[in-house]
């Protein structure tokens, strides 16, 4: 029986249970900056905005990424306190033991009678229980959660929609990266805590069995959590002292993945001195910028300019071919598409189950690039959850170019790993 597909713009949606692929159709990455720098900002300062909408993201030293998506917005649409529409509110650094200031934080935005839908990015613990008592008070308020840290079936019995990087793909798809730019060898660092989120350990365990299949060695590494005594500053020196230790020990051609971003700046620092290969971070901002020196404070905001300026210290740095990362930040995309899908949906413009509608959010905000979207499927009952959109986008190896990972037929084995 043939598939049918529906066109629908710049989207394909395939039949049930088939992954959503996307591409924007705007020209050159470079050439879409522009767009991206600006916005719109409030259609009025005049007339206040009809309705808001809460953002509540990390801080710049816990999730830069995300905060300045929603300032993206905040840019467009204005600051609520001024009469735009947007409130934004970050959550505590040491989040895991300050659970309650991020609860109270999200519940007091349903106190503001105009507020209409509340976007967490990322959606630490807390944010189900914070989602729960908002929804008791203001029903009406929509419910949306980035990036997601909690078990699916939790945060999106709470949540109208939740997005998430898609971890269960990524798990297959990684490590055939890894391969694709001559990695023999694949070492997973993580945690305890993480390897506790039912899609990061589920994600290793694809690792694990596509390395296999693929004929790559995995090692699974353990690193000390940030959020634990040693600090954000004694996990990262734990990574500036082992890589070279597993380079010696695993080779040259090893590739080198971690659950953790704070840890990444040490580990890109060491790779690109010492060899090795980085397959993949979800932000060119993401640890770069810091392990090679780079000041992108003038192509801040302007992904094309500075996924550039990336390219150019990591070539000058020796890592040409060695290391990857998405052209745009998940997280930066997130915080924006988001706020942006709730205003379409809050306006009548979009209907919130509608992946078709979410994802032409996304591709506004990331023109040039190729996402995948799907529905997260349960490995233990196999049932579809639809309310939590798993996305990626094309993986980019510095001086070489996209390496065409959204074509990539995942097999369907890999979807069955508990």
């Amino acid at each position: 029986m043939a598939e049918h597909r529906e066109k629908t713009g710049d989207a394909t949606l395939c039949g049930e249970g088939k992954r959503l692929k996307l591409r924007c159709v705007t020209g050159a990455l470079l050439a879409a900056g522009l767009f991206l720098l600006g916005g719109r900002g409030p259609a009025c300062a005049a007339d206040p905005a009809p309705f808001h909408i809460g953002i509540m993201t990390g801080t710049v030293s816990q999730s830069e990424d995300s905060l300045r998506g929603a300032e993206l917005m905040i840019r467009r649409y204005g600051d609520s306190a001024s009469g735009g529409m947007i409130t934004h509110v970050t959550y505590p650094d040491n989040f895991m033991s300050e659970m309650e200031t991020t609860i109270g934080q999200l519940v007091g935005l349903a106190d503001d009678p105009k507020m209409k839908a509340v976007v967490v990015n990322q959606a630490i613990p807390g944010t189900t229980e914070a989602f729960r008592r908002i929804r008791e008070r203001r029903p009406d308020i929509l419910l949306l959660a980035g990036n997601i840290q909690e078990d699916p079936a939790v945060i999106t019995a709470a949540a109208d929609i939740a997005i998430n990087g898609d971890d269960i793909s990524r798990g297959y798809l990684i490590p055939l990266a890894a391969q694709k730019l001559g990695a023999k060898t694949f070492v997973h660092i993580s945690f305890p805590r993480h390897m506790s989120y039912e899609t990061l350990a589920r994600r290793r365990a694809i690792m694990e069995e596509a390395c296999k299949d693929l004929g790559i060695r995995f090692v699974f590494e353990t690193a000390p959590d940030p959020t634990s005594d040693v600090g954000v500053a004694g996990a990262q020196q734990f990574i500036l002292e082992k890589v070279p230790a597993w380079l010696e020990q695993y080779g040259k051609d090893t590739a080198f993945f971690c659950t953790n971003d704070a840890q990444r700046e040490p580990m890109l620092k060491r790779i690109a001195e010492l060899g090795g290969y980085f397959v993949e971070s979800d932000s060119p901002l993401m640890a770069y910028p810091g392990a090679l020196g780079i000041d992108l404070s003038k192509e801040r905001g302007n992904w094309p300019a500075l996924l550039k300026k990336v390219e150019e210290a990591v070539v000058a740095a020796g890592g040409s071919g060695r290391m990857a990362s998405w052209a745009y930040s998940i997280d930066y995309t997130c915080s924006a598409a988001l706020a942006e899908f709730a205003k379409e949906v809050v306006e009548g413009r979009a209907k919130i189950g509608s992946m078709k509608d979410l994802m032409s959010c996304f591709s506004q905000f990331t023109p040039g690039v190729k996402w995948n979207a799907s529905h997260y499927t349960d490995a233990g009952s196999g049932v579809r959850n639809r309310k939590l959109v798993m996305i990626y986008e094309d993986t980019y190896v510095f001086g070489r170019g996209f390496l065409g990972m959204t074509d990539v037929e995942i097999p369907e084995k890999y979807f069955r790993v508990k």
